[in-house]
């Protein structure tokens, strides 16, 4: 036993110390969901364009899914970046 005046806080200050740690990996893990996300559309639209280019409508839909995939990486960057500032107070 210590006679620190602290000493009964310590886990509860641990316990808090973890929540934060968790809940920023948790973000982390979300923006890297956002990347293969965006990778997978973007991908599959370069594929129709490549293989599939001479149809119209698969022109059209690999071009749409290069744009979302773009727009869903741009997305998840921007959201990691607001909940970061939030998990850490800044916002």
């Amino acid at each position: 036993m210590t006679n620190e005046p602290h000493a009964p806080d310590a886990p509860q200050d641990r316990r808090n110390e973890l929540a934060l740690l968790r809940t920023d990996l948790a973000n982390e893990r979300t923006l890297l969901a956002y990347g293969r996300t965006a990778l997978m559309m973007a991908g599959t639209g370069g594929t129709l364009i490549k293989f599939f280019g001479d149809s119209p409508d698969m022109l059209v839909l690999g071009i749409v899914l290069l744009i979302l995939g773009g727009v869903m990486f741009v997305t998840g960057i921007a959201r990691f970046n607001i909940k970061r500032k939030q998990i850490s107070g800044r916002a």
